[in-house]
């Protein structure tokens, strides 16, 4: 697949999978094209070449309701319009239920169920009946993760979804979505959380993919060092959860102290 954006490639040739059930991540350094690979598969942006396809399905040929039932995003930039700031956080998230209801069709059983239960997934059922303008930006972030989760697609799309987390609850919402066992494709910016959690990865460069397969497989001194430009050492996770990446910082320079 390929895209361009004001007549410049942005992704070329970029083809990958992500597996029924899993979570796949995809890394790479800033500017390296991952959130408008992401954008094309949500249809954000048209791919200036290739398709996205799901189960054989050409997802750019789908009308825009039958699309959203079958790939739920939760982009980096959040969707925080001055329309949801003016909703409480109740209904910020059953907004993820419009693709499922008929033009003028009230609120269903199935509808409201499913919006306590992301609700309650995301720990923010507690909020409720908050005005989501009154939220941290963690907090919404998790609203707007809840929001994906009503919409009940088939994929989840997510940009960079920890941003706005604290530790506790990056460690929660990435722990969270590895239960689920949800088709997910991530682009995540923090590499041992990535390591952690994804059950495959993808690396751009430069708009093009130079690496897929396992964590273990992917994250190697070597590409690391070739594609993030850092020197590292990778050894095993004492819980046996995969790679753990330490990386390398020049020592202080002789003779000077630390503040």
């Amino acid at each position: 697949m390929d895209v361009r954006l004001a007549g410049r490639a942005v992704v070329s040739g970029a083809r990958l999978i992500a597996p029924p059930g899993r979570l796949t991540g995809l890394i790479g350094p800033n500017g390296s094209g991952k959130s408008s690979l992401l954008r094309a598969v949500y249809r954000h942006l048209r791919p200036a070449a290739g398709r996205v396809l799901l189960d054989g399905e050409d997802l750019g040929a789908l009308p825009p309701a039958r699309a959203a039932r079958r790939v739920a995003a939760l982009p980096q930039e959040r969707g925080e319009t001055s329309e949801a700031f003016q909703l409480t956080v109740r209904e910020v998230v059953a907004l993820g239920r419009v693709p499922h209801q008929r033009a003028f069709a009230a609120e269903s059983a199935a509808d409201r169920a499913a919006v306590a239960g992301a609700l309650a997934e995301t720990g923010m059922g507690w909020a409720a009946d908050r005005p989501f303008a009154a939220l941290s930006g963690g907090e919404r972030q998790r609203v707007l993760l809840a929001r994906a989760f009503a919409q009940a697609a088939d994929v989840l799309v997510l940009d960079e979804p920890t941003n706005h987390l604290d530790i506790r609850h990056q460690v929660e919402l990435l722990t969270l979505l590895r239960r689920q066992r949800r088709t997910t494709l991530a682009a995540l910016h923090d590499l041992n959380a990535a390591a952690a959690v994804c059950d495959r990865l993808h690396v751009l460069r430069d708009g093009r993919l130079v690496a897929s397969g396992t964590p273990r497989e992917v994250l190697r001194p070597a590409l690391l060092a070739e594609v993030f430009g850092v020197s590292a050492t990778v050894v095993e996770r004492p819980d046996g959860g995969g790679p753990l990446i330490a990386f390398h910082y020049p020592p202080d320079t002789p003779g000077e102290e630390r503040p």
